[in-house]
């Protein structure tokens, strides 16, 4: 996969509260290169994301103290955060939960537990559809 190459120039967020469910995205994710940061809650992820400008995001949905929703909402009112592409990680597998995502504003869904290719085909599927070419976000800084 092309797109597993290309992984070594991204700066990605993983936001997940749950250690084993975050464990596995980062891993996948390190083990091509890609530069992996980590929030346990939407608060984190915000303080984060003052100081760094991610590739893209992986946003769990059900979190403590500020979920994936309302994380979401926060980055897409903020001008300088809002074209970041922003992919659900979630277990919410119905098609209907999937729909309501895709409403709000996230640009893709992974359902948990996935397989390693399904993750790499949605992250692919995602970024495909974005108007610019994915730019290493350290070029940004």
């Amino acid at each position: 996969m092309g797109l597993q190459a290309e992984a070594a120039h991204w700066t990605v967020l993983i936001v997940e509260d749950e250690p084993d469910n975050l464990g596995v995205p980062e891993t996948i994710l390190s083990f091509h290169g890609t530069r992996v940061l980590t929030a346990e809650n939407g608060i984190e992820a915000l303080k984060i994301l003052d100081t760094e400008m991610p590739t893209f995001i992986l946003l769990d949905l059900s979190m403590p103290q500020m979920d994936g929703w309302q994380t979401l909402a926060a980055i897409r009112s903020n001008p300088r955060l809002a074209s970041i592409p922003v992919i659900a990680l979630t277990a919410y597998a119905m098609k209907s939960d999937q729909e309501r995502a895709l409403a709000a504003g996230f640009n893709g869904y992974i359902v948990k537990p996935f397989f390693i290719v399904s993750f790499w085909q949605e992250i692919e599927r995602c970024l495909s559809q974005l108007e610019k070419p994915l730019i290493n976000a350290k070029e940004h800084e």
